[in-house]
């Protein structure tokens, strides 16, 4: 199924990029008059808007994680969204989302599909702003908030290929582990962690985060692993303060979703002072997998109650719903989603 689907996203892609080169390359040289002369795209109801109108809303559908939050950030009834994707699935030969009276769920190959689909409109909508606007496209400021250990570990070192590819780009870093105002704070893309339930706020999935609880092996040495969940309580716990409440493990009991108390002898409201705290032994830690890759590989901390891991939570790059996207957020956007794709503790898990 998904080498089918590859072949007709291939097609697909292929069939948008000559089109859109085409369509851009006569509108420029020729003027509106020629371009709807020689471009049957442009009439009304042509294939290849169809086509591209449907990916905007699959793709919108898979952000928002609702029909009816698509339908109204396109001004159209929820009938009409759900007879578009089922249009989309009807002509690709596959699901792409599984839904029921209360969850929907993006299938792999409904995967595979938005994510290229993204890539597809993202070119369109670059080469329709950079002959609109010219070089000032991928030029300006880009504002961005992330934790302080993600951009140290992940962006940061990255950041100098960015500025090779797009030198009249400046990127400002507003590091905070907050959820900011973007609009009142003129953010143009932040990262956040789980499902979003601001409607104001647009979310593309670039990642995913897995929880994970360990200890180091010297504190394993002297306290030992606890292998049931109940044996945490007798524990030393380093617990992570969010908006001053400490946050809660979450854990996998036998299907049920758990919550545990993460409060302990030690607690910090940065996760670089919860690695800190693992590596001198000070206890037991629940936290980001991505933070300790290193350690574990080299079995300094040991991974425990691996059998009790949450389901991941997923990384999103959000921005302001209703706002033009310029070309340079849209470059940076991507960036991030490379980045994750690239890192194995980041990347979206498959299934």
């Amino acid at each position: 199924m998904l080498r089918s689907l590859r072949a007709r996203r291939a097609g697909l892609s292929s069939e948008v990029a000559r089109s859109t080169r085409s369509l851009w390359q006569t509108a420029a040289v020729s003027g509106p008059t020629r371009l709807r002369n020689s471009c049957p795209h442009l009439n009304a109801g042509s294939k290849m808007m169809d086509k591209l109108e449907m990916m905007r809303v699959f793709v919108r559908v898979v952000e928002s994680g609702s029909f009816s939050k698509a339908a109204r950030d396109f001004n159209i009834s929820q009938p009409t969204v759900s007879k578009q994707v089922a249009a989309l699935e009807a002509r690709l030969g596959t699901q792409l989302l599984a839904r029921n009276s209360r969850t929907l769920t993006v299938t792999a190959a409904g995967q595979t599909y938005y994510e290229t689909s993204i890539r597809i409109l993202q070119e369109f909508d670059s080469l329709e702003e950079s002959v609109a606007q010219g070089q000032s496209a991928q030029a300006g400021l880009v504002r961005v908030t992330l934790s302080p250990a993600f951009g140290r570990m992940f962006v940061i070192p990255r950041l100098a290929r960015f500025r090779e590819r797009f030198p009249e780009v400046s990127v400002e870093m507003e590091v905070s582990s907050r959820h900011v105002d973007l609009v009142g704070e003129g953010i143009d893309v932040a990262i956040r962690i789980g499902r979003l339930s601001d409607s104001a706020l647009v979310a593309r999935r670039i990642g995913d985060m897995r929880m994970i609880t360990l200890a180091s092996a010297d504190y394993i040495a002297r306290h030992g692993a606890p292998q049931k969940l109940e044996e945490l309580r007798d524990h030393q716990r380093i617990g992570y303060v969010y908006q001053g409440d400490v946050v809660g493990w979450g854990f996998n009991a036998e299907g049920r979703q758990i919550t545990i108390d993460g409060a302990g002898a030690f607690r910090t409201n940065d996760a670089e002072h919860v690695r800190g705290a693992v590596l001198a032994g000070l206890g037991i830690a629940h936290h980001a997998s991505w933070l300790f890759t290193d350690v574990l590989a080299s079995g300094e901390v040991a991974q425990i109650l691996e059998q009790h891991a949450p389901p991941p939570f997923p990384i999103n790059a959000v921005t302001a719903a209703g706002r033009r996207m310029p070309s340079r957020v849209r470059q940076f956007i991507e960036l991030l989603a490379e980045i994750c794709a690239d890192e194995r503790e980041l990347r979206i898990s498959e299934g």
